[in-house]
């Protein structure tokens, strides 16, 4: 038996250096039977936040992350060899797309804006419009979409089988030579199970580590109240929900019926799941503009002022929509402003800057 020591992220998530036995170890409270000598990677919980919803299928390991990364960060996964995972979730901007829609290896745009893929292994479902349920899954979509990679996964194979590099990677981390989708997809998720953002002012403020200023507190307050003219922001996005977000379906009164989009309507075939998307976590929107599942609104103030005037009472519109009959929830601009100063007290400045989660060719 050997054990080693290894620093598993960097400090500012709380993540812990563990040692292990090389055949067998505890992740996240389970039992981790190392395939192959790769090395168990421990993902700590931070504070506040739930048990991770990891596979036991696809455990992190440290040569599996590493892979991933390399992987996400790679154009041979395209069919002009010009775009990667990373080039429409974007360090810099919180592991999203600062164009509205994302442009693809063909220049083509893509049918929704990127979401930011932050804490996803909390998360059950994948897509702004639910169609998976897995992350390992969810990686291989984006290859074989003509608006995005192009690309047909024994093509993909093809290349990363007779790549210098590739073969050597997977064996280290799973045991074999040999390329398949599986392990491109196992891999990729691995890398986005760690990219965590758990550091922001809002994450110290609960921690009792400091204070809000006065305008952020008053926007708490803003946010946490069910009352018209008001945010009415905590059915969706609780504050005391570290995840701020539920990832539940929902129509948020966007569009008219005339406008309304499929939505989850592709996964369940209901006419009642039109118009509804992924009510995504609003951690760090300092940083993932432009908003909503087309990108329609370049900025926060465009959103408030959705809620707060340009609601529509749709024939799907989420029961939690209250004032949708309304218009929305007639906030004023006081209170838009307030609510602003706390929205940006989500804001992980570390997850920009976290070098583990950077392109390793740079």
């Amino acid at each position: 038996m050997r054990s080693g020591k290894f620093l598993v992220l960097v400090s500012c998530l709380n993540l812990v250096i563990v040692s292990c036995e090389k055949d067998v170890t505890i992740v996240g409270g389970r039992t981790f039977s190392e395939k192959d000598g790769a090395t168990p990677y421990y993902i700590d919980i931070p504070n506040g936040f739930p048990e991770y919803l990891i596979p036991e299928s696809n455990l992190p390991t440290v040569e599996g992350i590493e892979l991933g990364r390399k992987l996400f960060y790679d154009p041979i996964l395209s069919r002009n060899n010009n775009i990667s995972c990373g080039s429409c979730h974007q360090q810099e901007h919180g592991f999203s797309d600062p164009k509205r829609l994302s442009i693809g290896t063909n220049n083509e745009e893509s049918e929704f804006h990127s979401m930011s893929i932050v804490n996803l292994a909390w998360q059950p479902r994948f897509f702004w419009n639910g169609r998976e349920s897995s992350l390992e899954n969810q990686a291989l979509a984006p290859v074989v979409n003509p608006l995005e990679m192009d690309m047909t996964w024994p093509e993909v194979e093809q290349r990363l089988n007779t790549h210098t590099v590739y073969p050597k990677l997977f064996l280290e981390a799973f045991g074999t030579e040999v390329i398949d989708s599986s392990l491109v997809t196992r891999a990729i998720a691995q890398f986005e199970y760690t990219i965590i953002s758990a550091n922001s002012k809002w994450d110290r403020y609960r921690r009792n580590e400091i204070e809000l200023s006065p305008l952020e507190e008053k926007g708490r307050q803003i946010f946490t109240s069910l009352e018209k003219h008001n945010g009415d922001c905590t059915h969706c996005h609780s504050d005391i929900d570290p995840l701020v977000g539920d990832f539940v379906m929902r129509n948020n009164g966007l569009d008219s019926d005339a406008e309304l989009k499929p939505g989850y309507s592709i996964v369940t075939g209901l006419d009642r799941d039109y118009g509804r998307f992924k009510t995504p976590s609003i951690r760090n929107l300092a940083f993932t503009a432009p908003y909503m599942h087309d990108g329609r609104f370049e900025t926060l103030r465009d959103v408030l002022d959705f809620y707060s005037e340009g609601v529509h009472f749709n024939r799907t519109v989420d029961p939690l929509m209250e004032y949708a009959n309304e218009g929305g929830v007639e906030m004023s601009e006081e209170s838009k402003d307030a609510l602003i100063a706390f929205l940006l007290t989500l804001t992980d400045s570390t997850l920009i800057s976290n070098p583990a989660f950077s392109d390793p060719n740079e």
